[in-house]
């Protein structure tokens, strides 16, 4: 099993590469998309009661329609990350101004199709091996920030109770970002069941013989929150029993999860360790975020990878037990009481994920000789 760390667009640099390495991930996760508000942190920053509640508080602008991720932009991050000792595990994220109507079945979906092929064969001509993906229309809705983690450390957190009522999603807004800023007056309505499985079938029938021939995993991130529905719209992936319905629409290596092993926790139904267990076993994982939570919905919140409700060396041991070898990072963690909340909070993450993937692997070993 490797280590890896997210790192956002705007913190594509060669310090923070050498900060992944030295705190010792092997591989990082990179997100393009340009969010003027990072979603594991906005909900944190001054304790806000409900980010993303407010038609004002989404992530921000995405005005990128017809500027596509070239293979040079791509290459040249790549290289950036290789001159520091790490390497690129997978893009995570679309940007919406590239696919708003592959979301909403818009006038512009055929079209956008055909730019996020493109897009898969840059990524794929860059030697970057997977891009993770969140099939979602109303995005992240509703999170709160809060001292809820050990030593009152400020993190993420979800509570339907003290939420108000869910606004439908205005015009011109699709995954919580805005791609329109001039859209009229109005929401986009409800989506049903059967409208986003169709989307997504179209979606994956579309990009999956391009992925393939590219080398390029398409990983779909879980919902999260894992409600049935958000602001009028059915979700996807918020119960374990869906994961293999999406990955039967085709069966295929390329078709694949990104794990999230907090977001599994948090759903209402089904068994982490069960659903850990059956997908790695099954080789439809292609990478995993790992962080822990206490709670489930409708209340729950994160903690440090150490002290939730999830055993996270169990976890680690079901992913060593069925050869799973891919890159694992904490994808959020509590920020800690420092000039650096963020770095400080990922070395520590960083730190107990190396200590428990030796600890595993080497208890294996022993084991077996």
């Amino acid at each position: 099993m490797k280590i890896g760390l997210g790192l956002y667009r705007d913190m594509l640099t060669p310090d923070n590469f050498r900060f992944a390495r030295q705190a010792g991930a092997t591989h990082v996760v990179i997100h393009l998309v340009d969010y003027s508000h990072r979603p594991d942190q906005e909900a944190i920053a001054g304790n806000d009661p409900a980010w993303g509640v407010a038609d004002d508080m989404t992530w921000g602008v995405s005005a990128n329609q017809g500027q596509l991720w070239t293979y040079e932009e791509l290459r040249d991050i790549r290289a950036m990350a290789n001159a520091e000792g790490v390497e690129i595990a997978a893009i995570e994220n679309f940007d919406p101004s590239h696919w708003y109507d592959v979301l909403l079945d818009g006038p512009k979906k055929a079209q956008q199709l055909e730019d996020l092929k493109t897009i898969i064969r840059n990524i794929g001509r860059a030697g970057i091996p997977c891009m993770g993906y969140n099939f979602t229309v109303a995005g992240l809705w509703g999170r709160t920030g809060g001292d809820w983690a050990r030593g009152r450390a400020n993190a993420i957190g979800y509570n339907a109770a003290s939420l108000p009522p869910e606004t439908p999603i205005p015009r011109g807004t699709v995954w919580n970002m805005v791609y329109d800023p001039d859209a009229p007056p109005g929401d986009i309505g409800t989506v049903t069941e059967e409208q986003i499985w169709q989307r997504v079938t179209d979606f994956l029938q579309a990009l999956l013989p391009v992925a393939e021939e590219s080398g390029v995993r398409l990983a779909i991130h879980p919902e999260d929150p894992p409600v049935r529905t958000l602001r009028g719209t059915t979700r996807l992936l918020y119960a374990p029993d869906r994961f293999q319905r999406l990955l039967d629409i085709a069966p295929s290596k390329y078709n694949a999860l990104e794990f999230c092993v907090g977001t599994i926790s948090e759903m209402a139904e089904g068994d982490v360790y069960a659903v850990t267990d059956k997908f790695s076993k099954q080789g439809n994982i292609a990478y995993v975020h790992l962080r822990n939570v206490h709670g489930k919905v409708p209340n729950y919140h994160e903690v440090f990878v150490d002290e939730g409700d999830t055993n996270m060396f169990e976890i680690l041991r079901i992913l060593h037990r069925n050869h799973f070898d891919g890159v694992i990072i904490p994808d959020h963690t509590p920020q800690m009481t420092c000039d650096a909340p963020w770095h400080a909070g990922m070395a520590y993450a960083l730190g107990w994920l190396k200590a428990a993937i030796t600890s595993v692997e080497r208890t294996s070993e022993r084991v077996t000789k």
